[in-house]
């Protein structure tokens, strides 16, 4: 793209015709083919806290801002007031095979002059971890943001030494963008902040390769997949000329 100069011959950027303010995203429920996004109220309480307990330490929580929660009344009351909120606005994700609350996530920072909102604040239960319906989850709210809402950029923000979330962010098709050092206080101590983003213009290309990988056709009987996200989205950003 050729470099637009204004009437001083400065570079500027391009042109960003008709802009508005996005909406906020709707508190309503987002169906899927493995699972439904919901927003997040106290009727998920239970399960939520009992699919927690599933896993065999409290390592999921190292590098949330939360949690663990030692007992159920404690994670109940985070919820009443995450439930609550506008920003984040969580979402429990439901497993469609059973109907129980299994994980959670969240849009936050929702910046609607500018068009820019974040995924976080990501908790999945060992029931949801490597599943589809966590896989679809993530899908569900980009095509949300940028579907139904139209925002221009998609953030996917963690700490520099999470390295699990870290490959999330890339398996997701994020781009990675760099390091916010001391950025953030947390539990006593200091993030430095890995930044990844999806671009507007990017996410016809990545939409194709989630749907691709979500076909009930991409898993064997035995629910294995035969091809991985990372590839094809991989290779339909390539197809689309994204670099």
């Amino acid at each position: 793209m050729a470099t637009r100069r204004n009437e001083y011959e400065q570079p500027v950027g391009f042109a960003v015709d008709g802009w508005a303010a996005r909406s906020l995203p709707a508190r309503s429920a987002i169906d899927g083919r493995y699972c439904r996004l919901e927003p997040l109220h106290m009727r998920h309480a239970a399960d939520l806290y009992e699919a927690y307990g599933s896993a065999a330490d409290g390592r999921d929580w190292t590098y949330m801002s939360v949690g663990p929660f030692a007992a159920f009344e404690d994670y109940r009351s985070w919820l009443e007031h995450a439930a609550s909120l506008d920003d984040p606005l969580h979402h429990a994700i439901i497993d469609l095979a059973t109907g129980k609350a299994v994980g959670t996530l969240a849009l936050m920072r929702i910046d609607r002059a500018n068009g820019v909102i974040e995924v976080g604040s990501v908790a999945y239960s060992p029931r949801v971890k490597r599943t589809p319906a966590g896989t679809e989850a993530q899908f569900l709210l980009m095509r949300r943001a940028f579907d139904e809402l139209g925002y221009r950029r998609y953030e996917w923000k963690c700490d520099s030494l999470n390295a699990a979330s870290r490959a999330a962010a890339l398996r997701y098709g994020f781009r990675f963008e760099g390091i916010f050092r001391q950025a953030v206080v947390y539990k006593g101590r200091n993030r430095d902040t890995a930044w990844f983003s999806i671009l507007d213009s990017e996410w016809p290309a990545i939409k194709r390769g989630f749907e691709q990988w979500l076909d009930p056709r991409n898993f064997d009987a035995a629910g294995k997949q035969c091809r991985k996200l990372a590839d094809l989205v991989g290779e339909a950003v390539a197809a689309a000329g994204h670099t």
